[in-house]
C-alpha cells in the first residue's frame, strides 16, 4: 500500500518533492526524468507541428489576401479601362461633330462669298445703268445734261 501511495504522490507531485527512500528514489527519479523527457519531446514535436500548421495557415491566409488584392486591382483596372474607352469614344464623336460643323461653316462661308461676288456684280451693273440714265437726263430749264 505504501508503494501505491508513493506512486500516487509521484504522479501528483514533482520528482523533487516526492518522499521516498534513497534506493527507490533514484530508480523512480530516473523513470520520472525519462517520463518528463518523453513529455517534453512530445510537447516540442507537437509544438513544432502546431507552429508549422500555424505558419502554413498564415501563409494560406496571406496568399488569399494577396489574391483578393490582385482581384480588386484587376477589377479597378478593368473599370478604369472601360471608363477610358468610353471617354475615347465620346471624344471621337465630339471630334466628328466638330468636323461636320466646320465643314458646314466652310460651305456657308463659300456660299456667302459667292453671294457677295454676285451682289458686287449687280451693284456695278446698277451703277452703270444709273450712270447711263443720268447721262440721258437733261435739265428742263437749261437743257444741259445732268452729271452726278
Amino acid at each position: 500500500m505504501e508503494e501505491e501511495d508513493q506512486r500516487a504522490l509521484q504522479l501528483l507531485l514533482p520528482t523533487s518533492v516526492c518522499l521516498r527512500s534513497d534506493t527507490k528514489k533514484s530508480s523512480i527519479e530516473n523513470d520520472a526524468s525519462n517520463h518528463l523527457l518523453v513529455d517534453l519531446n512530445l510537447s516540442m514535436g507537437f509544438s513544432g507541428l502546431d507552429s508549422s500548421y500555424d505558419e502554413s495557415n498564415r501563409c494560406t491566409k496571406r496568399k488569399e489576401e494577396l489574391q483578393q488584392q490582385a482581384a480588386e486591382q484587376i477589377r479597378v483596372a478593368t473599370a478604369e479601362n472601360a471608363y477610358a474607352e468610353r471617354m475615347r469614344e465620346l471624344t471621337r464623336r465630339e471630334l466628328e461633330l466638330a468636323e461636320r460643323d466646320f465643314a458646314r461653316a466652310r460651305a456657308i462661308w463659300e456660299r456667302a462669298k459667292e453671294e457677295m461676288a454676285k451682289v458686287e456684280r449687280m451693284k456695278e451693273s446698277a451703277t452703270r445703268r444709273i450712270n447711263s440714265t443720268c447721262l440721258e437726263m437733261t435739265c428742263y430749264n437749261c437743257h444741259q445734261r445732268f452729271r452726278p
